[in-house]
């Protein structure tokens, strides 16, 4: 069943998030307004070496007070695209530069309220570029065997339990 838009206003906006007023009626006839955040896409890389080992970073989350291994990521910037955003992440956050960039997961981790898209990728391999440019990221950078992280405290955004829960990808 589709519900219906009558239309929609700003009610606060900025460079990060942007909260919406939406004017609905679900198809049993019932109207009001439902707030909806909108947000900047989010490109996410997994990067694995020739050892099978997934580079990551360890890093304090302040909104959530909580330090985890996270694969690089970021914001998709005004007219680059996911995979691009991906790569340039890479790159910025840890210092390598990855390999050819493929499609892993899509996802709307949470489309009943944000329009927040994640675009998450493989990469095979990477070069070392140098110290990362974006200093603020993580407290280090490291590759870990794709068997440890299974076990290890980690996560790339995805709803529910940490992603790196769930059974070896077969890359």
């Amino acid at each position: 069943m589709q519900w219906k838009i009558h239309g929609e206003r700003p009610i606060y906006e900025n460079d990060w998030v942007n909260l919406w007023l939406t004017d609905v009626e679900t198809p049993d006839g019932n109207r009001w307004e439902h707030h909806v955040v909108k947000l900047r896409h989010l490109a996410v890389a997994a990067v694995m070496n020739e050892r099978r080992e997934v580079l990551m970073m360890w890093r304090h989350r302040f909104i959530t007070d909580a330090w985890a291994w996270e694969l690089p990521m970021g914001l998709v910037e005004e007219g680059e695209t996911p995979a691009d955003a991906a790569a340039r992440e890479v790159l910025e956050e840890t210092g390598w530069r990855p390999g050819p960039i493929k499609p892993l997961i899509y996802a709307e981790p949470a489309n009943g309220i944000t329009d927040s898209q994640h675009h998450i990728f493989r990469a095979d391999g990477a070069t070392y570029e140098g110290p990362p440019t974006e200093k603020n990221e993580s407290d280090r950078i490291e590759w870990i065997p794709l068997a440890h992280v299974r076990a290890a405290h980690c996560s790339i955004g995805l709803p529910g339990p940490p992603a790196c829960s769930a059974t070896e990808p077969s890359w």
